[in-house]
């Protein structure tokens, strides 16, 4: 397996609920998409940051939707251009829902 960060350090003409927007749009695109286990959207508003973690069965499969058109698509919608970084995932813990 293997992790994707996707890190958005983004500007005073963006906020939290414009996070939120982007990612509520953009949930459905993710459902059931071949190859990836597990996509997390997250926000912190104190840094003004957005990180996107995604779990991919196989580092091919990562390295196939991450295209230099994928990022300059996702810079047109946080208005900055994202850094993206891929790491190896030692273990992952899945627990079912309550």
């Amino acid at each position: 397996m293997i992790g994707v960060l996707v890190r958005f350090r983004y500007g005073n003409d963006f906020s939290e609920a414009r996070v939120r927007q982007v990612a509520d749009a953009a949930r459905g695109k993710f459902v059931n998409l071949p190859g990836l286990r597990s996509k997390a959207f997250t926000v912190d508003p104190q840094r003004r940051e957005a990180l996107n973690f995604y779990v991919w069965e196989t580092e091919d499969a990562a390295r196939a939707f991450f295209t230099a058109e994928l990022t300059e698509r996702v810079a047109g919608l946080y208005g900055v251009a994202p850094s993206v970084e891929f790491v190896s995932i030692a273990a992952l813990i899945e627990n079912p829902p309550p």
